[in-house]
């Protein structure tokens, strides 16, 4: 338990309808007791003129909660002020509880890390509360709201369990095959048991990442100078991203303009167009564009079909369909002309279509980078295990698969993230 307090603004910045101010620490109570006279009903809301402490003079009419730890957010005792949200009001309650001995100012994401110190959270939960507070689009709010909810940790829970089972058995064998009621060798089921559980984490491993959730189907526009690219982006994003014009080659470096299409994140790219003989400048703009496409998840090829580098992960689009007449329009999977609209619905279509395959599932658990390291180092050693016919190894092996998914939740091996993760939150959350 932290002998400080801390507080700090917990709502949006004034002017607001309502502010509100948290405390969590040891002197929660004691700093309503200080500025209001009396400590409220725990759970129960109280209106109340709070006052400062040094003068007397009023503050505020406030409502003021008391939840006693640990039954509370951070396992801490925690007191919330409900302000009027004017800016002298909060400035002037800050001052206040500023002025008391044993509170400070809370440190960005201080609240939560309490919270996981204490056992309130794991650290797959916290993860998933970043994620939330970062949500843009449906689909993101959606997967951080089942991480933050505990959906991968009850998964974690689940295989802790199952692999405890394992190991009971493999210490049976090693610690009881000497009083002749214990066979020497591992039954057909316990290896079915080991088989299943690790095709089951293979499975989770294999499945798209969070990453490409939160930061979106990175969509790279391609093809030959003056196709069309930078005029299909900017109308794609709703906005003037790139710059247009008849110049071949006016798009020398990559433009990058994320929005959200059917609800999902997409990351469009603008490149130069590919072409040789270029300046050297121009030359370095091909460059990045061809490494751009190799790190693509979707490709709108708006070049000649024939000359498309990887069609598996294109969509071919014929550009400028306004300049066409029907029967002399080029091979493609779609025609769009960023001038009149035409076939850009349809091309919107596709991509939420094909992006649909590539993001995690409604209602799946989303993993990301941290998580499948540790998963693939548990798959690894449940491998290991599988593999074996010595029973100590089988029985360290099924310990560091415990160990690996013990850092999911943050129970072992995390120490050197947990700064980076509680300081990408903001102050009084």
């Amino acid at each position: 338990m932290n002998a400080d307090t801390i507080f700090a603004l917990s709502s949006g910045q004034p002017p607001a309808a309502i502010a509100i101010v948290r405390l969590s620490g040891p002197a929660a109570a004691s700093a309503l007791e200080t500025l209001a006279g009396l400590l409220p009903v725990p759970r129960t809301a109280s209106l109340r003129t709070i006052a400062h402490p040094a003068t007397g003079e009023p503050l505020d009419r406030a409502i003021l909660l008391f939840f006693p730890g640990p039954d509370s957010a951070t396992g801490e005792d925690i007191a919330e002020l409900h302000l009027h949200g004017g800016r002298s009001v909060v400035a002037a309650v800050l001052d206040a509880l500023g002025s008391i001995n044993g509170l400070r100012s809370a440190q960005p994401g201080e609240f939560t890390r309490r919270a996981f110190e204490n056992g309130r959270m794991d650290l797959a939960e916290a993860e998933g509360l970043a994620d939330l507070l970062a949500a843009e689009t449906q689909s993101q709010r959606r997967a951080a709201l089942a991480l933050a909810g505990g959906a991968l940790s009850r998964r974690v829970e689940a295989w802790q369990d199952r692999l405890l089972q394992l190991a009971a058995a493999v210490e049976s064998l090693l610690d009881f095959s000497d009083e002749g009621d214990v066979g020497d060798e591992l039954p057909t089921s316990w290896t079915a048991a080991l088989g299943s559980l690790t095709v089951e984490l293979d499975q989770l491993l294999r499945s798209p990442p969070a990453e490409r959730l939160r930061d979106g189907i990175r969509v790279v526009i391609a093809g030959p100078p003056n196709a069309g690219k930078s005029s299909l982006l900017n109308w794609l994003a709703g906005r003037r991203a790139a710059i247009t014009s008849a110049i071949a080659g006016t798009t020398r470096d990559l433009i990058e303009a994320p929005t959200a299409i059917g609800g999902a994140p997409f990351l469009l790219v603008d490149t130069a167009g590919l072409r040789e003989g270029a300046d050297a400048i121009e030359a370095e703009g091909v460059s990045l564009a061809r490494a751009s496409m190799a790190a693509a998840d979707l490709i709108l090829w708006l070049g000649d079909p024939h000359d498309c580098p990887d069609p598996a992960r294109s969509i071919l689009v014929a550009s400028k369909a306004d300049l066409y007449p029907e029967p002399r329009r080029p091979l493609a999977d779609i025609h769009v002309s960023a001038e009149t609209g035409e076939g850009m619905d349809a091309l919107i279509a596709l991509m939420v279509d094909r992006g649909r395959a590539l993001l995690p599932r409604e209602g799946e658990v989303a993993v990301n980078a941290r998580h499948r390291a540790a998963l693939a180092d548990c798959v690894c050693h449940l491998h290991s295990a599988a593999n074996s016919t010595d029973l100590l190894i089988v029985s360290e092996s099924l310990r560091l698969a415990r160990a690996s998914l013990d850092r999911i939740t943050g129970r072992a091996g995390v120490e050197d993230m947990l700064d980076r993760l509680f300081s990408s939150f903001c102050i009084g959350k």
